[in-house]
């Protein structure tokens, strides 16, 4: 049995990125599903909540413990498996790559969380329309904002190159993809922006971004 559980939800981006990173550093896990939608979200049974008193997904556990939140997820998988690396050498490109990453998973998703749609419905009683309105609008800006930057060169020439950073996949590369896909399900455009979308094209020629595709995953669909 693989010594890494990771407990997520097909859909759910937070998860997405953590099994990209699993899978390009091809390490063997057991996939766990927790569905945030039935019987009012998994998250929430006390079993889980014993692992991740968040009541949020991901959760990875190892040896030593239960570890969460997706990027210190990623970064303890990149101190404790560090080839193929997943940060630059360069303290600028580690910067950069980090700058991304977050704005990625710190300004555009939490806004799109399934905690934040449903007080939008249930406490503000927004209808469907406003609540996509709202998911359009604000994931629209953060993208805006990721083309914008990924159009900065660098003093180091950093952000030349096939990917966000640099000619091989970063934790950047991980949390734009996971992204993308996000954005789509929420009727945003992501062809607008053509350096996000050339970006995310030769991610997902890798295999390691097609086996943690969310469809491919065994909870997919539920």
């Amino acid at each position: 049995m693989s010594t890494l559980q990771l407990y997520g939800y097909w859909r759910s981006s937070a998860s997405f990125r953590v099994r990209i990173a699993l899978e390009l550093k091809a390490l063997r896990y057991e996939y766990r599903p927790v569905h945030l939608l039935n019987d009012g979200g998994g998250q929430y049974a006390a079993g889980y909540r014993q692992l991740n008193p968040e009541a949020r997904v991901p959760t990875l556990v190892c040896a030593e413990g239960a570890l969460t939140q997706s990027m210190a997820i990623m970064e303890w998988l990149e101190e404790q498996y560090p080839t193929p690396a997943l940060l630059p050498r360069a303290p600028l490109a580690r910067a950069r790559v980090r700058a991304i990453a977050q704005l990625l998973v710190a300004d555009i998703q939490p806004l799109q969380n399934v905690s934040v749609t449903r007080y939008l419905r249930e406490r503000l009683k927004l209808d469907e329309g406003a609540v996509r309105e709202w998911l359009r609008s604000w994931i629209g800006r953060g993208l805006e904002a990721l083309e914008a930057q990924l159009a900065h060169a660098t003093a180091d020439g950093a952000a030349s190159g096939d990917f966000c950073v640099g000619d091989t996949p970063t934790l950047a590369d991980v949390c734009l993809v996971a992204q993308c896909y996000s954005s789509r399900r929420f009727g945003v455009d992501t062809e607008r922006y053509a350096r996000i979308t050339r970006i995310e094209r030769r991610c997902n020629a890798l295999a390691a971004f097609v086996r943690a595709a969310p469809e491919r995953q065994p909870d997919a669909n539920t």
